[in-house]
């Protein structure tokens, strides 16, 4: 992913409004993130907990989605799931269930589209090797790298279509 600005981010929310993109607390080292391996910027609002962001380029632009993120139990620690981007497996609640407010009419009507997805949303650096998840091993794949980064991002633009359709 390119390296892109705070102004470049609030521009690219496709699901909030304006004033909602403009309060959104941003990650504070934008400058200092590994942008060679990301497929796409996300993270939570430290503010607001249940409050998180994805933004990534598609179709030369950027989108950005804002996500809800479901409070549910607290999971066993031998409890594995599964993110649905980048298909790592992770213990203790580290995947839940984000949500994001469809466009358009669909999302004034109060349609969403719900993704099991890493806490903490890195997910493009576990694809990588680049962070480990705790307490869970690595599944062993035959997948190259860049199969596993093609996956990943057509993971995230299968979610994105649904967001935007």
């Amino acid at each position: 992913m390119r390296p892109v600005t705070e102004d470049d981010i609030r521009a690219s929310f496709v699901n909030c409004s304006k004033g909602e993109a403009k309060r959104a607390n941003l990650p504070k080292d934008l400058a200092d993130l590994p942008w060679e391996d990301l497929d796409f910027l996300g993270w939570r609002d430290p503010g607001a907990p249940e409050r998180a962001y994805v933004v990534a380029e598609r179709n030369g632009g950027l989108v950005g989605i804002a996500l809800r993120v479901t409070s549910g139990g607290l999971r066993n620690f031998t409890q594995r799931s599964m993110c649905s981007l980048c298909l790592t497996t992770q213990t203790g609640g580290g995947v839940g269930l984000m949500t994001a407010r469809r466009t358009g009419e669909a999302g004034r009507q109060g349609n969403s589209v719900g993704q099991y997805l890493c806490g903490d949303l890195a997910c493009s650096l576990y694809t990588r090797g680049k962070k480990q998840t705790a307490g869970s091993g690595v599944i062993e794949e035959s997948l190259t790298v860049e199969e596993k980064v093609a996956r990943t991002r057509a993971n995230l633009h299968s979610f994105l279509d649904k967001v935007v359709a």
